[in-house]
């Protein structure tokens, strides 16, 4: 099975009509891995698969507009008849399981174990299911994050999480046939946190990659003139992601 994606959502800080927040359905090598769970992409997942044949969850950080859908996730797999059939192993930073716990006002997690299995992340996680590949890198960001390399017979995606600019990004994207990569913002205020990438930024970090596929767009810019300004850098192929559109690679 070749490797390909699914771009379930994209909005940045919050959901859209017709867009949520950052998803992917990843899959390949025999394998369906649910990257990030920004809101509204729970019910996007359904439109391109059971969600009880997940093989994994990866989160690159617990900011709401990337993680809160695991919410809608643990309803439907305890309450909602889709129970999958082991417990699904969530590759996410370690507080992931607590703060979901929070929601349920339970100190205690355990009482996820029999739906979800969170094994945290760390930079040079490495992870195979089936014949797909998922490495982890540690990136710049506010809060604990991380971006993924997924590989799979030859075939290789890279995806930035949300991320300011670091030397992980360029690790991350060498060699890629597709860097799923960020460009929230405009441009940097003086004395602002490089927690996020610019699409000039973006599209420098690309480089080693085939092809720039630009997310994560925020408020300040559109999707179209953030892939215009990444090509100016990147010299390659760019576009947008959109809801609904898989690309296969």
């Amino acid at each position: 099975m070749p490797l390909s994606l699914t771009v379930l959502g994209t909005a940045s800080p919050h959901p859209q009509p017709g867009r949520p927040c950052s998803g992917y359905l990843l899959r390949g090598g025999g394998a369906e891995v649910w990257v990030d769970a920004g809101p509204g992409t729970f019910a996007e997942l359904q439109r391109h698969t059971d969600p009880t044949r997940l093989t994994a969850v990866w989160i690159s950080h617990l900011h709401a507009d990337h993680s809160s859908d695991l919410l809608s996730a643990v309803y439907a797999f305890a309450f909602g008849g889709l129970t999958p059939p082991v417990p699904v192993p969530v590759y996410a930073p370690k507080d992931c399981a607590r703060r979901l716990a929070g929601f349920f006002g339970q100190p205690d997690t355990r009482f996820l174990s029999g739906i979800l299995d969170f094994r945290p992340l760390h930079d040079n996680h490495a992870v195979r299911h089936w014949n797909l590949r998922l490495t982890t890198r540690a990136v710049a960001h506010d809060a604990e994050a991380y971006g993924l390399r997924a590989e799979c017979q030859g075939s290789v995606l890279a995806y930035s999480g949300d991320s300011g600019p670091c030397d992980a990004l360029t690790e991350l994207a060498s060699r890629a046939d597709v860097f799923l990569c960020e460009a929230d913002i405009d441009r940097r205020r003086e004395g602002e946190r490089r927690v996020h990438l610019t699409p000039e930024e973006a599209g420098g970090y690309a480089k080693g990659a085939r092809e720039l596929l630009i997310t994560h767009v925020g408020p300040t810019l559109s999707r179209e003139a953030a892939v215009a300004r990444a090509a100016t850098v990147f010299g390659g192929r760019v576009s947008a992601a959109r809801e609904g559109e898989t690309k296969t690679f």
